[in-house]
């Protein structure tokens, strides 16, 4: 049976706040989510928007909203991106210095009615996030390095999201492997056959001729 593979289009690519609105909407019943990249100026050098952006695109939308927070101490402020509208809420397992909170926010983002993820760079292993493993709606791997646009995938990324899709496998759990990075028609294929479940999309679907046909390559290159 063939796997079903879903693609998240990134708002990274985006500047202005009003093209991220009119994204959202032709993105509708094309791409399967909207991948909105919050960064706050700290956890990496970039700063894009909060969550007054989100509850506009939940309010004046129907896409699915993916809402990666690449920012500092998210355990101050996640429950605002709850109220606005998020349907996938991740968080970085780096960003939160203790660890013993991790649990709590997953438990409360999940409580609230929204899937609960957590994120991980390039440079942290899987086993660093083993233990929460088992309650997380998603894991999402970086195959490049947070912050900035237009990055090339790092291949040594495939084996962390293997060791991913095997635990999942050997524990009969039922997290998402979403992969964040340089993911475009090339490396897709590779980045499937190691597990991943969700491909984010920057720069290969918004820079496209026809990005429609963009997502439909993605979804369908492997048969």
């Amino acid at each position: 049976m063939k796997k079903n593979i879903y693609v998240s289009v990134s708002t990274d690519p985006i500047k202005e706040y009003q093209k991220i609105t009119e994204y959202a909407k032709e993105m509708q019943g094309k791409a399967d989510m909207l991948h909105c990249d919050v960064m706050d100026g700290h956890f990496v050098s970039n700063e894009t928007y909060d969550y007054n952006l989100i509850k506009s695109l939940n309010d004046n939308g129907l896409i699915m909203l993916d809402v990666h927070l690449m920012i500092d101490q998210p355990e101050m402020i996640y429950l605002n991106y709850i109220k606005s509208g998020a349907n996938i809420l991740t968080v970085h397992y780096e960003a939160i210095a203790n660890k013993e909170v991790l649990p709590i926010v997953i438990r409360n983002i999940q409580e609230s009615g929204t899937l609960a993820g957590i994120a991980i760079n390039p440079e942290t292993s899987f086993k660093e996030i083993k233990m929460f493993l088992f309650d997380v709606d998603l894991v999402l791997v970086m195959s490049v390095e947070p912050g900035a646009s237009g990055q090339k995938f790092m291949p040594e990324t495939l084996q962390k999201i293997k060791e991913l899709d095997k635990f999942r496998q050997d524990n009969n759990l039922t997290y998402k492997i979403e992969v964040d990075g340089g993911v475009n028609e090339q490396n897709a294929k590779s980045i499937i056959e190691a597990g991943a479940d969700i491909l984010v999309s920057g720069n290969y679907v918004y820079n496209s001729q026809d990005r429609e046909k963009a997502i439909e390559n993605l979804k369908n290159c492997v048969k």
